[in-house]
């Protein structure tokens, strides 16, 4: 909360101070305009000089601040606020909205403030949520910018080759050849290609069994619970074994995390299961362009009921509107 603070604070400083630098050059603009009209019709311009004309600016509470800048770069320059005249955490504010790339750029305009590790902290835990190299004692030397680039090398080698990505990893120290930390690491990025991460995961299965349990689905709705669960792991484009198994985790985990859903609806994993293929047929039936004659809801409530008996007439009805109202729930 206290950074969402400092942020709005970082922004309204850095617009109040670009909007009257504009303001001054549209007044100045302006007045030179307006003067050489008067030349032209009455004869040479007043002898007043142009800075004791300039239009009185507004004046706002907290904006000493442009007038220091204003002073330190003196009368003559023009352009933009130089980043190292601001207070460092103002300018750290500023950059900290900037991409590695962009970054990187800033840093050869302003060495030091692109270079800071504050900085390069926050692109990559904001990128890559979880490593294991964060919970560590950093040595002395370190450097979080050096660690970005590793991770962006690793990431990109793992969407070549799923295993020597993780090898990448574990060779530099950022991961621990551990089930619980992999999990985690794939979790909280978005970095790694969905075909070699089902590549990868379709392989080490038990890699899978700790990332399903990362997942919270308490209080969601099925068909929401499978699109978020589908968001991190997603489906293959075939049915097979390997969607089967996705399937079957996700039933037992969706069960585990609504006791309380269990008992009042009737759901068990195995009637889960069910549901979970009715849904994603469903989703292929309405959201297909190839299928002209859409299921109606009554024949899915009929169709799905014929396997899941238990399960009630108005929730599978439910189940239908989702898919109706919101879409896909692999998509």
């Amino acid at each position: 909360m206290q950074h969402f603070s400092d942020l709005q604070m970082g922004q309204g400083l850095w617009r109040v101070v670009r909007n009257q630098q504009l303001q001054q050059q549209y007044n100045e603009q302006y007045l030179l305009q307006r003067d050489r009209e008067r030349g032209r019709r009455v004869g040479p311009p007043l002898a007043e000089p142009l800075q004791q004309r300039r239009t009185p600016q507004c004046q706002v509470p907290g904006t000493d601040i442009s007038y220091l800048l204003r002073v330190r770069k003196g009368k003559e320059e023009r352009g933009f606020i130089d980043l190292e005249m601001l207070p460092p955490e103002l300018s750290i504010t500023i950059l900290s909205y900037l991409n590695a790339t962009d970054l990187c750029l800033a840093s050869c305009v302003w060495q030091d403030l692109g270079n800071d590790e504050y900085l390069w902290q926050g692109l990559c835990k904001s990128t890559w949520g979880h490593c294991s190299i964060y919970n560590r004692r950093l040595p002395s030397g370190f450097s979080y910018r050096k660690l970005y680039m590793e991770l962006d090398e690793g990431s990109l080698t793992f969407n070549a080759n799923p295993q020597e990505g993780i090898s990448y990893f574990m060779s530099r120290g950022i991961l621990v050849d551990h089930p619980k930390e992999i999990a985690k690491f794939i979790f909280y990025t978005r970095m790694l290609n969905w075909k070699m991460l089902q590549i990868y995961l379709d392989e080490r299965r038990d890699v899978l069994d700790e990332l399903v349990t990362l997942h919270n689905f308490s209080n969601q709705f099925l068909p929401n619970a499978l699109r978020d669960f589908f968001r991190h792991i997603h489906a293959p484009e075939e049915r097979g074994e390997y969607l089967e198994t996705l399937i079957t985790k996700f039933s037992h985990r969706f069960c585990a995390c609504n006791p309380t859903l269990v008992q009042e609806v009737g759901l068990s994993p195995d009637a889960v299961y069910v549901l979970c293929y009715s849904l994603i047929l469903l989703s292929i039936d309405l959201t297909s362009p190839h299928v002209k004659n859409k299921m109606s809801k009554r024949e899915f409530i009929r169709n799905t009921r014929r396997a899941a008996q238990n399960i009630s007439e108005d929730f599978v009805g439910h189940l239908y509107d989702n898919i109706y109202l919101i879409g896909h729930v692999a998509a």
